[in-house]
């Protein structure tokens, strides 16, 4: 890989995250905080648990592809100002914009420079799919939780069958 393909590939996934991260939100803040301890199943993470882990693990995967270290010593906290749903969307945004801009700042170097984690090494400008397969695979998870907890689904990928961005409205 040369500079200017780690670049290329950094930018392509940056906007990919950055647009999937909208859609994650969106499922998110969909998530009934009366009935946020749903789960389909007693070997399923709750939908507050999934959101909550979704939120941090973003911020994980930004701050280890960027020091160039992956280091896990288990589930952080939850931070205070995720009070509900709306809130942990809320912080994701917060947070996201400025992991994005760290993430968009290093230099072709850095992109390329090996990194391991948990014994698998590559580059790391290829992480970020990792990352966003990981959003994206929870995310999934999550979705399949709303209509079942009592809430509506958002369009994710063009409609779902609460939400028509297509729709003509009258």
């Amino acid at each position: 890989m040369n500079a200017d393909q780690a670049r290329a590939i950094a930018d392509l996934l940056t906007q990919t995250i950055e647009q999937e991260s909208a859609a994650t939100r969106k499922v998110i803040a969909a998530i009934p905080n009366g009935n946020r301890d749903y789960k389909p199943d007693p070997k399923s993470r709750t939908a507050w648990d999934l959101a909550v882990h979704l939120a941090i693990a973003d911020m994980w995967f930004a701050d280890s592809i960027a020091s160039g270290e992956f280091k896990w010593t288990g589930d952080p906290p939850t931070p205070p100002e995720m009070t509900d749903p709306r809130a942990v969307a809320t912080w994701h945004e917060k947070n996201m914009t400025q992991r994005l801009t760290k993430l968009r700042a290093l230099t072709p170097e850095q992109l390329m420079r090996p990194v391991d984690a948990f014994g698998m090494k590559q580059p790391a400008v290829m992480w970020l799919m990792m990352m966003n397969n990981h959003q994206v695979h929870h995310r999934g998870q999550l979705a399949a939780y709303l209509r079942a907890a009592g809430s509506k689904v958002p369009a994710i990928y063009g409609a779902s069958a609460d939400e028509n961005l297509f729709a003509r409205s009258s």
